[in-house]
């Protein structure tokens, strides 16, 4: 058990933002009792002062607060001066951040001229090599004594220009050093980011803000959480900067920031936010701006629940809660995703295809992707039609047919009558989410039953969550389905919301199967599924792409070079694909990554294979057929998408 949860949140069942020291950041006050700020970056070269300063406004125009720009060396950190001049002489006073890795002597070039500086502890002061040492305590405190060094200079100018900093840990660019005491986990973020606070604060400079960010959002929140507590063990609230890197384009890269961002804002961790995606930054500014609107208000539940007292995992590590196994439900089985197509009086064949099964007529014959649900609703509602093995029935309990793969749906109250029911597999439809001795004793002594957690309040999260702990802290082992209904206008909001809602649940090991609907947009509601399942990294049904949002580093066009590989591997199921615009967003970066495309210079790529270069410098015009011959190479391939 542990019931030390409020290390990183004061309650699980009631809203409250993480209470941090004030940071300002030019004229922007970020943290304390502040709204959650909205940054993003350009992407042009910082060298092209015009089209910087021409990106920046556009960004600026859409509602970004706070605009971040790369200075790679001392020139970009100089002509920082010149492109702030620009914006201000079009009227825009935002602040400006220098993104600095590698250089020391351009962050405090830049620290005399712009708002805020961002350096990543991991490549500030060290070189990865991605070698291993056994340190012994006073070889570390050397290590740390030279940091200090390298470091300190950049402290000083802040501190005397009045300059904010964001110390920026990455999982995937961990110095070796770190490497070699912590390994590659999120407790090693947390340590990277500390070493560099220390020497801050030895200096008495505390205008800092902080991120811990990953593509992989386990690893992501955990670090943040873990962040958090260390902060409280040390009496320290830095405000905290949320972003999933190189979340990549698309409803992917919203559903995937969604996850990760979300399931920290409502732990109320977050003071400022970044959507990275691979598409032109004013792109990312409405959904930063959707993520935070939820939370900038607070909101209260419908319905007070009762404190949380005991927490039965782990939130700094994910397992998934341990369950029985019925059919291929719970246990070590992936989560299931269930249809709702109660709503048609008559199913036909091409009711299916939103979900992922296509009827060929020609050869009567089922074709079968890898995002088919695995279940259909059906309500009072039959079906004539011959479904395709892999697929399984719900039905309303008066209407159940008792074939195989049809399972019946009950509420509480007709449950407990003398109705007839399966002897392998019950439904049991939960809409007031509290869980009581009465379902404690049915549960106890039906192993057929799997719980649909239904729930259609603007904020479910905490309702479930609660009704799961409840469950897990009394022993009861059956499994549970997410169930979530919205209503909402925009499907950007369905997805991001949906997103926040489930995978919130998912990071943490609660759920084993999404039922959500989003009115009779049954693609929409599909696709929305089976990306929020892949971005919790439960259950993989596509190609995923690390791809970072470029920057004025990025060596190619990283937004039509991600299309290409995209159309080439789009049907690689589980295959990880890192796609980075220059060696800092490279190999370390997508740790995550299976292989890696990685602009080396004007023209050139080098492939990787893990965080291995194995291909250096390849023409960008033969580089997608490179990567297909190095897939090819590892028997990653196939030649066509599977039916």
């Amino acid at each position: 058990m542990n019931n030390n949860f409020q290390d990183y949140c004061s309650s699980l069942t009631n809203y409250h933002r993480l209470k941090t020291r004030l940071v300002m950041v030019g004229d922007i006050s970020v943290g304390g009792d502040n709204p959650i700020r909205i940054q993003s970056m350009t992407t042009t070269d910082t060298m092209d002062t015009n089209k910087t300063i021409e990106q920046s406004a556009r960004m600026i125009e859409a509602g970004c607060e706070i605009v971040r720009i790369t200075a790679p060396s001392i020139k970009e950190a100089k002509n920082l001066k010149l492109i702030r001049h620009g914006l201000k002489k079009l009227g825009y006073h935002n602040p400006l951040v220098a993104d600095i890795h590698f250089t020391p002597n351009a962050a405090e070039e830049a620290a005399r001229i712009v708002e805020k500086v961002r350096i990543n502890p991991g490549n500030y002061a060290d070189r990865k090599r991605f070698e291993l040492h056994d340190y012994t305590d006073k070889d570390y405190e050397n290590e740390l004594d030279r940091i200090k060094e390298r470091f300190t200079p950049l402290v000083k100018v802040c501190k005397e220009y009045g300059t904010a900093m964001r110390i920026g840990t990455n999982h995937g660019s961990l110095s070796d050093r770190i490497l070699s005491r912590y390994g590659d986990t999120p407790l090693g973020m947390v340590e990277s980011a500390m070493e560099f606070i220390r020497i801050c604060e030895y200096w008495n400079y505390n205008d800092i803000i902080l991120s811990m960010k990953a593509s992989n959002t386990q690893v992501m929140v955990q670090a943040y959480r873990l962040l958090v507590k260390k902060m409280n063990d040390e009496k320290m609230s830095y405000p905290l900067h949320l972003g999933v890197t190189e979340a990549g384009e698309g409803e992917d890269g919203r559903i995937k920031s969604s996850v990760g961002i979300g399931t920290l804002l409502e732990d109320g961790i977050g003071d400022t936010i970044r959507v990275s995606l691979t598409e032109e930054p004013e792109n990312e500014i409405p959904v930063a701006k959707a993520l935070a609107k939820r939370y900038n208000k607070g909101f209260n539940i419908n319905n007070p629940l009762q404190k949380i007292t005991s927490l039965p995992y782990d939130p700094y590590f994910h397992s998934r809660r341990n369950t029985i196994k019925i059919i291929n439900i719970g246990s070590d089985n992936v989560p299931i995703v269930i249809a709702d197509l109660s709503n048609l009086s008559v199913v036909k064949h091409e009711d299916l295809t939103p979900f992922g099964y296509l009827y060929s007529k020609d050869q009567d014959k089922w074709h079968i992707s890898d995002q088919s649900v695995d279940y259909i609703y059906t309500g009072n509602n039959k079906i004539d039609i011959k479904l395709p093995g892999t697929l399984s029935i719900i039905q309303h309990y008066l209407s159940w047919n008792k074939k195989e793969n049809s399972f019946p749906l009950f509420d509480i109250n007709y449950y407990k009558k003398n109705l007839e029911k399966s002897d392998i597999l019950n439904f049991l439809l939960i809409e007031n989410n509290i869980f009581t001795d009465e379902l404690f004793e049915l549960l106890v002594n039906d192993k057929t039953l799997v719980l649909i957690l239904k729930n259609t309040d603007n904020h479910s999260l905490m309702v479930q969550r609660k009704f799961i702990i409840d469950m897990m802290n009394k022993g009861v082992d059956n499994p549970v389905i997410i169930c979530r209904s919205y209503s909402s206008n925009s499907t950007l909001e369905f997805q991001l919301y949906s997103s926040t809602d489930i995978g919130s649940l998912l990071i943490d090991g609660l759920g084993d199967g999404i039922w959500v609907d989003y009115g009779y947009e049954y693609g929409i509601a599909n696709q929305t599924a089976f990306g929020i399942l892949q971005a919790s990294r439960l259950r993989i049904s596509k190609t995923e792409y690390i791809s970072c949002p470029s920057c004025g580093r990025t060596l190619f066009d990283l937004q039509e070079t991600t299309s290409k590989v995209r159309e080439v591997t789009k049907h690689l199921k589980g295959v990880k694909i890192g796609i980075m615009g220059c060696i800092v967003n490279g190999p370390g970066e997508m740790a995550d990554a299976d292989y890696g495309y990685v602009g080396t210079g004007m023209g050139l790529i080098s492939l990787y294979k893990g965080q291995k270069v194995v291909k250096r410098n390849i023409p960008t015009e033969k580089a997608v057929d490179a990567l297909i011959d190095l897939i090819k190479e590892h028997g990653d391939w196939l030649e066509s998408a599977p039916l």
